[in-house]
């Protein structure tokens, strides 16, 4: 009897427990894993939204990769853009957590004001004013031709030379989230061991070096991953600020993308490239993966060792 009635309760469980995730399950089912299929199937076929799609097979990929120069410009463009854009933007990020790691007076109220970029970065207001902030009459122009005396004459946002870089200037200017996320991993760091180096002799450069930089390669690589598929997704600040020109120096890879999808209406085109650029992401980080047994420290997997 008593295992009669132990069975009815753990099937009620189980079921009030489905129950209280049905939401999400459909929600993920409609949303998520729905469009998914669907964009899978319709990278293989002729789709313009209008009208029925058309199976062709590898169709699209082959165009991918033999006969459009503009992918081939999309993806130069999202790579330089992702080489230079994390490692500046994470080692930005590590030195003002180091500064801010430091016992100053009002630290907490600089931490909440080093983020705040990365609080407003991402909104169309703050894009538009950094368009205005780097054009022809912008404060940056003023500036330097306060400085100097030159005149500066150009809009570094329309200029195909410096299109690029301002972008990747606006990206490290986001800066605030991984900064706390350092500043949370060198919290961390056990102050024995900094202090027992000292004692020894060595100065703050190498008690960085050897101690603290070390225990900080899991939140380095996890930045640094993050980085990496956030850099491949860039899209509002270039399509706000240049709609990926002048003359295609900002046309990321998501940029166009959209403009296949939505604006030329070559949705199976466009299903693709979403495909390509999602296993080339899953590529990059399975190799990050691989690669960091051999430089992310974590500390019980030494212990073990």
């Amino acid at each position: 009897m008593k295992a009669v009635v132990k069975s009815r309760l753990n099937r009620s469980d189980t079921v009030s427990g489905y129950l209280f995730i049905l939401p999400w399950l459909v929600g993920f089912l409609l949303f998520s894993l729905f469009p998914i299929l669907a964009s899978l199937y319709l990278s293989f076929t002729d789709y313009d939204i209008l009208s029925a799609p058309k199976w062709i097979g590898l169709g699209n990929f082959k165009q991918l990769f033999g006969d459009d120069p503009r992918y081939a410009k999309s993806i130069a463009v999202t790579l330089m853009y992702v080489l230079l854009s994390v490692p500046i933007r994470l080692g930005f990020a590590l030195a003002v957590a180091i500064l801010l790691n430091q016992k100053l007076a009002g630290s907490s109220w600089l931490r909440a004001m080093y983020y705040l970029p990365t609080l407003m970065g991402g909104s169309v207001a703050i894009i538009v004013m950094w368009g205005q902030l780097f054009g022809i009459e912008g404060a940056f122009n003023s500036a330097v031709e306060a400085i100097t005396g030159i005149e500066v004459g150009i809009s570094w946002i329309t200029n195909p030379s410096t299109a690029l870089y301002s972008i990747i200037l606006l990206a490290t200017w986001q800066f605030g989230a991984s900064m706390l996320i350092f500043l949370a991993g060198l919290k961390q760091v056990p102050a024995s061991l900094l202090e027992a180096a000292e004692v020894d002799g060595a100065n703050a450069v190498q008690r960085f070096w050897k101690i603290s930089l070390p225990l900080l390669t899991p939140v380095v690589f996890f930045n640094l991953v993050m980085g990496i598929i956030g850099g491949f997704k860039v899209f509002s600040e270039a399509m706000i600020l240049t709609g990926g020109g002048p003359h295609d120096q900002t046309l990321f890879y998501v940029i166009y993308l959209y403009e296949n999808s939505f604006r030329f209406l070559h949705m199976g085109y466009g299903s693709a490239m979403a495909w390509v650029m999602l296993l080339t992401v899953a590529v990059l980080t399975g190799i990050l993966f691989r690669s960091s047994r051999f430089w992310v420290y974590y500390e019980h997997r030494e212990g073990n060792s």
